[in-house]
């Protein structure tokens, strides 16, 4: 049985929900992060997005390539793939888990950096912040839009392997990591549990971004 491709609007929806997407758990050490600093490097990390998207100077495609190397930098990938995969990555064969997660890294930025790099004027401030668990920080930010309604993004943040990195997003009360997770497996169980089916569905969303941009 051939799998449909992702569709890369609803994906996108998804992952972003307005203007992000999705994202994790590591399979790092994980430890407890600090509510300033979770919040300090949140505020770091979104300056710097917001700079990047606001530089009206610079091409549309130059501006995805450094949000892109932003989001590399503060989002824990190979966590966020493996939570993603849950399950089904100890089904999966060394050979198919390393293609996974070369286009799970790509997939995830592509989408958030085409979305990220689209937008002009944002804005973008700091709310409160609250330790969720022992080993993760949730910090509340105010995204503003011209033209578009604010709303809310909540970024949890752990401490991977000794560096803060966001390991997952809270659109509206859901979670990106755990939709996304629903939807990767949803694709494995339909073509019998073959991993392989998920990871040419991913080819074909990855090609259709491509073509889009």
């Amino acid at each position: 049985m051939t799998e449909k491709p992702l569709n890369p609007n609803r994906t996108t929806r998804r992952l972003v929900l307005g203007l992000v997407p999705g994202l994790l758990l590591a399979r790092h050490a994980m430890a407890a992060v600090d509510p300033g600093r979770a919040a300090s490097f949140i505020q770091s990390t979104g300056s710097e997005l917001v700079a990047a998207i606001n530089a009206t100077n610079v091409p549309v495609a130059q501006r995805r390539q450094q949000v892109a190397a932003i989001l590399r930098k503060a989002v824990d990938v190979d966590g966020v793939g493996r939570f993603i995969l849950g399950r089904w990555w100890r089904v999966a064969t060394p050979d198919e888990q390393q293609q996974y997660m070369k286009l799970f890294e790509e997939t995830l930025i592509r989408n958030l950096s085409a979305r990220f790099g689209e937008y002009q004027g944002v804005r973008f401030s700091l709310g409160r912040s609250q330790q969720r668990s022992e080993e993760d920080v949730l910090v509340n930010t105010i995204i503003e839009r011209p033209g578009n309604p604010a709303f809310a993004l909540d970024w949890r943040v752990s401490d991977v392997d000794g560096q803060p990195r966001i390991v997952d997003v809270i659109a509206e009360g859901t979670s990106l990591r755990l939709t996304q997770r629903s939807e990767y497996s949803s694709v494995i169980s339909r073509n019998g549990g073959r991993v392989a089916a998920l990871l040419d569905a991913m080819k074909s969303q990855i090609a259709a971004l491509a073509a889009r941009e």
